[in-house]
């Protein structure tokens, strides 16, 4: 189906006989397959809400994907692969992927794939989650006394460090377990993953200083959400912009005072940043070792098609697991150097030295568990960079601006009750919020008259960092004569005093105040704050 907005009408791309194998409608036929580039002009008036053969037809057309029914099939490849298929990032009309890189956290507002699928499908695809999980998720998924038993913990000023024995293990899991963090069945909650993005997890008094590397270590558990699809029935609201909120004001003096890019600059000792992350790798990289599991069983007698479909008719007698002690495929070759480069922005001379002075047995970890090795090596290597570029960056403002198309151009939906809600100065209707703070600190927003209008800031909304894209929470423009500081960015967190920040949070905070400070020339605050009362005393300072 096409919608043509010019000539308001709809026309139909029917099938005619069964053995037909292409559209009766010949325009739009060559646009997708063979004018591909005038599709994605913007100017072009034809626009495909619905190609329900596109996946089936495989159309290399990466605009045709936004809606797609599956069709019946038997075998769980083809599902796989029509899935597969449209799994794919969008281009704009410059033929770019919209992929993170371009996108930043709204990558996955744009590129959305809708499947309409019948119940089979349904079963399907949720056994196919199952398995992908089983494949992708080596980590572990229970939190036991064990996963915490002989890790070494380092407080916050890197100072002391701590070993956990058994002793200091069990009562450290007993106090998530009392504090409703671990469930009968040794896995985390919803209240765990809530307090975590409130940033109000509870530990026991001496574990305080070392928070952040206890939350390091929980971090290793596999999470089951990060594998769901979302239910779009679940999806209730669709956040609609207001604008007479757009069109204020405030707003508008608000928006031109963050709207503009900027550029950093850093210098910093590479010396020091090895040694660094040469130390922090000896001392915290572990990987995963890969297991494979062997099952033996037997066949019983066959008392009908069902039983023998069902697998009732296998009896399972053995089972065990071994580990690997190598690569599963040794004809897979990784560019080690090359990859960590990638995830780290250092040169690939120091990021050689590093790995060849690291101890063997740290090396050796890569040869058993290679993805793993260069995403935890990474990880390290970017907190030391945190540590040591910290006080030496600075930023310049850009030409470049944002423009309003980040509120105007995506889709933002929720669940009214559960992450969404109505909202009265919010330049929407609505509000999706990440946590139960976030929920009140919105709340208490509406209801102040100090507050003209105020935006949570969408993921395509972010500040270049060396650590990666980072995106404030809210941008809030006061009345002018109410407050010292009428315009503002804020970050919320949790409880602020018990809030231990990780080194690259700390960096990507550090920087946004930079970032700030440079393009509005000290007119725009931006801090961290745990509700209104904080943002209210940062302002009238």
């Amino acid at each position: 189906m096409q919608d043509n907005k010019k000539n308001k009408r709809f026309a139909n791309s029917k099938i005619g006989d069964k053995k037909e194998k292409t559209s009766d409608d010949a325009d739009a036929y060559d646009l997708i397959m063979k004018d591909k580039e005038r599709l994605l002009d913007q100017k072009e008036p034809v626009r495909f809400i619905f190609s329900h053969s596109a996946l089936r037809e495989g159309w290399d057309n990466p605009n045709v994907f936004q809606i797609c029914t599956l069709k019946q099939s038997g075998s769980d490849v083809r599902k796989r692969q029509e899935v597969g298929r449209g799994l794919r990032l969008c281009v704009n009309n410059n033929g770019e992927r919209m992929d993170s890189n371009v996108l930043g956290g709204d990558v996955h507002n744009v590129n959305v794939l809708t499947i309409i699928a019948n119940e089979s499908y349904d079963s399907f695809a949720k056994r196919l989650q199952s398995e992908m999980a089983e494949v992708v998720a080596d980590r572990p998924r229970e939190v036991t006394a064990d996963l915490f038993e002989n890790k070494v913990i380092v407080d916050e000023n890197g100072l002391n460090e701590q070993v956990i024995d058994h002793k200091l293990a069990n009562k450290l899991t007993n106090s998530f377990i009392r504090n409703g963090y671990i469930d009968d069945d040794n896995t985390l909650t919803e209240k765990y993953y809530e307090d975590i993005k409130g940033g109000t997890l509870l530990v026991a008094e001496e574990f305080a200083p070392y928070k952040a590397d206890i939350i390091n270590i929980l971090d290793t558990i596999y999470n089951p959400q990060t594998m769901a699809p979302e239910d779009a029935r679940s999806n209730n609201i669709e956040l609609k912009l207001n604008d007479s909120k757009l069109q204020m004001k405030e707003f508008k003096t608000l928006w031109s005072k963050i709207n503009s890019k900027s550029a950093y600059v850093v210098d910093f000792d590479t010396k020091e940043l090895i040694e660094k992350s040469i130390r922090a790798m000896n001392k915290d990289l572990r990987v995963s070792q890969i297991f494979f599991k062997v099952e033996h069983g037997e066949m019983k007698t066959i008392k009908s098609k069902e039983a023998l479909q069902s697998g009732e008719a296998f009896t399972k007698i053995t089972g065990g697991t071994s580990k690997v002690d190598s690569a599963i495929n040794t004809n897979v070759k990784y560019d080690l150097i090359g990859k960590v480069v990638t995830e780290t922005g250092l040169t690939r001379s120091a990021v050689g030295e590093i790995l060849r002075r690291i101890e063997k047995v740290t090396f050796e970890q890569f040869h058993r568990n290679p993805e793993e090795f260069i995403i935890k090596a990474s990880n390290l290597i970017n907190e030391q960079k945190a540590t040591v570029i910290i006080e030496h960056i600075t930023y310049n403002k850009l030409e470049e601006a944002y423009s309003t198309d980040i509120f105007t151009g995506p889709t933002f939906k929720g669940r009214l009750g559960v992450n969404a809600m109505q909202a009265e100065k919010h330049l929407y209707d609505h509000i999706i919020y990440d946590s139960k703070n976030e929920k009140k600190f919105a709340t208490e927003l509406d209801k102040w008259e100090e507050v003209a209008v105020y935006v949570k800031l969408p993921g395509g909304f972010y500040i270049n960092t060396p650590v990666g894209k980072y995106n404030p929470d809210w941008a809030i423009a006061f009345h002018e004569g109410k407050v010292k500081h009428i315009y503002f960015v804020a970050e919320t967190k949790g409880d602020l005093s018990s809030m231990q920040l990780r080194k690259v949070e700390e960096l990507k905070i550090h920087c946004a105040r930079e970032h700030f400070k440079k393009i509005s020339s000290g007119t725009v605050k931006y801090e961290v704050i745990d509700s209104y009362d904080t943002l209210l005393n940062d302002v009238m300072k």
